[in-house]
């Protein structure tokens, strides 16, 4: 047989006869049916891993910072720096009528916070008088110092729904009333997301909040409009992670068991 035969003849044949011996291959393996098993392994995704925490049934996550236990005001001070001068009544926080607000000693961004308040069976002044309104035993959790999730008795007690309990102060109507009656505990778990801003103090992404009163959603990932206002407009104005704010609106309100994850 002539070598050039073989060089320019044979030999290209055959290498073209192997690739569509492989490309056949791949087709049948690609036409090939799979298990069940093989199909759902497809999508399974194995990291990263959750870190594993552990949630006593009554208790607080071990991955949770606690910010007040019953025991001392070590992780608050005044809304102005100093000493909180707020008092401790059988192991809840007691807001101190015109002693001011108090915050975290830490900052915070983005978080999940949970806060436990009861008003105070006394509804009248010292007076006499009926309580009604916004002036029936008020206080407020200000996220960063700036978002207010209100804090007021609603039990039968008639305001403007954006001012009521479980409202995102003057910006959102909680989609129900969830209040239990004056003297009894309640509940705030709030899932919180925190505003973006650039290097130019842009506003990037605006803040988020969720909120449960008592168990029940009353606030569904809200989009925050800007800074809690009393009067006008909400408006953003760049900041960083900032504190957690209780107010003193004049009422002797009840906190405990509180306490916050960093998200």
């Amino acid at each position: 047989m002539n070598k050039h035969f073989l060089q320019r003849g044979l030999l290209p044949a055959i290498g073209i006869i192997s690739t569509a011996f492989i490309f056949s291959a791949t087709c049948a393996a690609a036409t090939e049916k799979k298990e069940p098993w093989q199909l759902a392994e497809e999508t399974e995704v194995w990291e990263p891993v959750p870190a594993v925490i552990s949630v006593p049934a009554s208790g607080i996550p071990s991955d949770a910072t606690v910010l007040f236990d019953g025991k001392n005001l070590s992780q608050w001070q005044g809304a102005e720096g100093g000493e909180a001068k707020w008092k401790i009544v059988d192991g809840a926080m007691v807001v101190v009528p015109k002693t001011g607000d108090i915050k975290t000693k830490e900052s915070f961004c983005d978080v999940q916070l949970h806060v436990e308040w009861k008003a105070p069976t006394l509804i009248t002044d010292d007076n006499g008088k009926l309580l009604e309104g916004q002036g029936r035993n008020n206080s407020g959790v200000f996220l960063q110092e700036r978002y207010e999730v209100q804090v007021l008795d609603s039990f039968n007690n008639k305001t403007y729904p954006n001012g009521q309990a479980g409202s995102i102060y003057k910006q959102s109507i909680p989609l129900v009333n969830a209040a239990r009656a004056p003297g009894e505990w309640q509940t705030y778990d709030i899932i919180f997301t925190a505003p973006k801003f650039d290097s130019a103090q842009k506003l990037t992404s605006p803040g988020y909040v969720t909120v449960l009163h008592n168990g029940v959603l009353v606030q569904n990932h809200f989009e925050i409009q800007g800074a809690t206002e009393w009067i006008g407009k909400p408006v953003y104005k760049a900041h960083g992670c900032a504190p957690i704010r209780l107010q003193d609106h004049g009422n002797a309100m009840n906190f405990r068991n509180i306490w916050v994850r960093k998200l």
